[in-house]
């Protein structure tokens, strides 16, 4: 292997905390490199973390103090840099996970009683969210050296004491914490500690990467490597740490781009539509019906829905509280219960209601860990917003208040109102379908009665469509009121870095507490068109939070959101826009302020931009065609047979059952291609394929581990997830008998793979979320699962074609 090869892969070891192959490969590399090569001295640098994080912190001492007078001058200044952090810190290995210097009380300190380690965590917290950093170092350490290691607050008074150290200008003991926590047994945890590690410690990854580029000078080292001295208590945190860039105030007003121009001109522009459609459609029946129709139905009918509608619009904010206290156990708190919680998100509420001229909401809070925030009512005085304990859990104070902003961007823009009517028009042009189709039956044999009834077949139709029509401008319109909700918290706290953040964040904390939980979360599943982000597409997003180690590697996997012609066409029945489109608009504000994006969606885009626009586009018509091949085969199958036996029942069905037949086999040959050079694959590689898919599979073996069943996440679902170091994947099962197998599987099987290492072979698709159809599942310890998702579909294409041949004789 050449030293470039070692030097990858001891970095890929390192970041996969496989310390002990990591060491080998990069001293393999020092040994194969040139003393003088800028590889060498990359190797050097990520040989000293790889001791550290190790537990070898007498190595790394060595080897950087070595490096410190044996190596070109800005390797030194790297190396002096890092040595005060390396000898400040206890020596900490994988084998004392969790075991920070602060993890166990000490003899000196007395063991807490439960209050008084409640009241010491919350005066902690209270003091650093008021940047009091000295007063929260001492309340946290206090509680870290009393208070129970095994606490579930225990890590997060962690966190915070680290950044309490920072704030405090103890930058060197806040790095020594973090790099503690790098080996805590919660992995969210390690996942915190090695992105906010990322603002405080020097970075090998940072300093000393791109291998291509060329040698900066006679010593041969990258033109990157530079002297980072520290005052790193003012560094800005990379990842996604908590203090990104941000305007000194807010209230700043901000031009969107790439949505409706005016909010009151889309609402506007769309309601007029769904009038003009139920106008259009009341016009025909005046000219469709005589004097001596029947219209009083109808009437009824119109009046009723009216009302109906009506009552349940101011209602339902009072039955929304009775559901939400039974289904989710809501409580509604103080302005100063979210104050305690999020001081930001409190001035924010106040500065809105004030700035307004609004009520103060209603604020409830769900005792429920998936981060979600929704708001309801019927007009803004009457509103509620209501938010999960999950949104505390994981995401910091500013981008809970950029969360709240959103939230009373749709109570100022009257979003309720404008929804309710909006569905409203929508019903009634379903109303006079239901009408116009049975009203025909009303009528009688005459001459006259047949002419309406051929005219109100016409009209029945054109209702149809417009209410189909009517329901993705509903849709459209619920999309651009979260892009302009999200526009109003940017303005409003001149943070929409931080909006982008609290984004990600909430994906990635309902993928995270997913993993713990066997049963999906019945507030994910009730408000999901609700909700600040659709939950349901929240796994993409999540997972490459989850691993990222910059927000470049996040945004990255965007470009499907962006570009993807399917990415379109899947928004269409969506709610809500694509995350990658909103980070997008966000970051459009960002730069208006002066601040530097979150995401670098420049790039991004850049990127983007560089696609083969062939494989993109080229086929996409043809894409939506093969996708709806069997429907499509069928529907005309039907108008053919219909045009040439319009009298006979089995000549009628027959062309129809043959062009379902060979439409159905057609998209499967797409659908499911030749598998058995199918790469090995990693799934953040997958999720960052701007190219994917729901159509075209693509063949791909995966290693991991199963940590659980499927999203449906019942006792009998037969859907798994499988998770490898860089991401989590569903793993769709299809039994060779059908809906009872699957069921069976699910039942008697499913359950013993979880927590087993697997290998998975099957096809990769895309769609609002990723999925892998599953071909076969190896698991050493147990046994080998096969999934049969192609042979469901030839069986059932070549049925139809034989029933096409069949049915006719049978009828006969």
């Amino acid at each position: 292997m050449t030293a470039e090869n070692l030097l990858k892969s001891g970095i890929q070891a390192v970041k996969q905390q496989q310390y002990k192959a990591a060491i080998q490969a990069l001293m393999a590399c020092c040994q194969a490199a040139d003393r003088q090569s800028k590889l060498y001295f990359q190797a050097q640098m990520w040989l000293v973390r790889a001791y550290y994080d190790g537990g070898q912190t007498e190595r790394a001492i060595a080897l950087c103090q070595q490096m410190s007078t044996d190596a070109p001058p800005q390797v030194q200044t790297w190396a002096k840099n890092l040595l005060p952090t390396l000898s400040a810190a206890p020596a900490i290995g994988p084998d004392t996970a969790g075991s920070a210097a602060t993890d166990a009380p000490t003899a000196d300190l007395p063991q807490l009683s439960a209050e008084e380690a409640l009241d010491l965590f919350n005066r902690g917290n209270h003091a650093l969210k008021t940047k009091r950093f000295a007063e929260a170092v001492e309340h946290l350490e206090t509680y870290c050296r009393s208070a129970n290691p095994h606490h579930k607050d225990f890590a997060q008074a962690q966190m915070w004491l680290v950044k309490a150290y920072n704030g405090n200008g103890q930058t060197e003991t806040a790095i020594a914490l973090c790099r503690q926590l790098l080996h805590h047994e919660k992995e969210f945890v390690q996942l915190w500690a090695r992105q906010y590690l990322n603002a405080l410690a020097p970075e090998p990854e940072a300093e000393a990467t791109q291998l291509e580029a060329p040698l900066a000078d006679a010593a041969g080292l990258h033109p990157k490597i530079q002297n980072r001295k520290s005052n790193i208590s003012n560094a800005q945190p990379s990842a996604l740490s908590p203090t990104k860039t941000r305007a000194p105030r807010g209230g700043v007003s901000l031009v969107m781009k790439g949505v409706a121009s005016s909010l009151a001109l889309a609402s506007g522009m769309t309601i007029t539509l769904l009038f003009g459609m139920v106008f259009a459609l009341c016009m025909a029946l005046l000219f469709l019906h005589g004097s001596d129709n029947p219209t009083a139905g109808l009437g009824l009918a119109l009046v009723a829905t009216l009302l109906f509608n009506a009552i349940v619009f101011f209602l339902s904010p009072l039955i929304m509280d009775v559901v939400q206290g039974w289904l989710y156990g809501t409580r509604w708190v103080s302005l100063s219960d979210i104050e305690r919680r999020s001081p930001e998100a409190g001035r924010v509420i106040r500065t809105v209601c004030q700035q307004k001229k609004l009520a103060q909401p209603r604020l409830g809070l769900i005792p429920d860990d998936n981060p979600t925030a929704f708001t309801y009512g019927s007009l803004p005085n009457t509103a509620r917003v209501v938010v999960s304990q999950g949104l505390f859990k994981y995401l910091d104070d500013d981008e809970v208040a950029t969360v709240y902003a959103h939230e009373l961007g749709h109570v100022v823009h009257w979003d309720f109102a404008v929804m309710t009517l909006a569905a409203t028009l929508v019903q009634i042009t379903y109303l006079l379908y239901v009408y116009l189709r049975e009203a025909q039956d009303w009528l009688g044999d005459s001459e006259m009665a047949r002419r309406l009834k051929l005219g109100m077949r016409s009209v029945a139709i054109a209702a149809y469509v417009f209410y189909v029509l009517g329901e993705y401008l509903v849709l459209y319109l619920s999309r651009t009121r979260e892009y302009y909700a999200d526009h109003f918290a940017a303005e409003v706290t001149g943070n929409p870095n931080g909006l982008s953040r609290a984004l990600v964040k909430i994906a990635y904390g309902i993928v995270e507490e997913g993993q713990h939980n066997p049963q999906p979360s019945k507030v994910l599943q009730g408000t999901r068109t609700l909700g600040i982000a659709d939950s349901s597409s929240a796994g993409f997003t999540g997972t490459a939070y989850r691993v990222a180690a910059s927000p470049v590697q996040v945004g990255r996997v965007f470009l499907w959101d962006m570009f993807n012609p399917w990415a379109a066409w899947m928004e269409l029945n969506s709610t809500h826009p694509l995350t990658g489109k909103r980070v997008r608009a966000l970051s459009t504000y960002a730069e208006q302020l002066g601040l530097g994006a979150e995401f670098d969606m420049a790039q991004v885009v850049r990127e983007g931009r560089g696609l083969n626009k062939t494989r993109l586009y080229g086929n996409f018509v043809l894409d939506v065609l093969l996708y709806w091949a069997d429907w499509i085969g069928f529907g005309l199958g039907l108008l053919v047979a219909i045009a040439l036996y319009a009298s006979n029942l089995g000549a009628i069905a027959a062309p129809a059952l043959l062009g379902g037949g060979i439409g159905l086999l057609f998209k499967t040959f797409v659908m499911y291609p030749d598998f058995n050079r199918a790469p090995a694959m990693d799934i953040l590689t997958l999720m960052s394929d701007p190219y994917a898919s729901p159509l075209r599979g693509r063949p791909v073996k995966l290693s991991g581990e199963i940590i659980g069943k499927g999203d449906s996440g019942y006792a009998y679902g037969s859907e798994l997830k499988l998770q490898d170091p860089t991401g989590m994947i569903l793993l769709r099962y299809s039994s060779r008998f059908g809906p009872l197998g699957n069921f069976l599987f699910g039942a008697s099987q499913a359950e013993s793979f979880i927590h087993q290492s697997v290998s998975a072979l099957g096809w990769f698709r895309r769609g609002m979320m990723p999925w892998v159809d599953l071909i076969r599942l190896d698991c050493p310890a147990k046994w080998t699962v096969r999934s049969y998702h192609r042979f469901w579909n030839l069986l059932f294409g070549a049925l139809l074609i034989g029933l096409a041949f069949v049915l006719p004789s049978v009828l006969a």
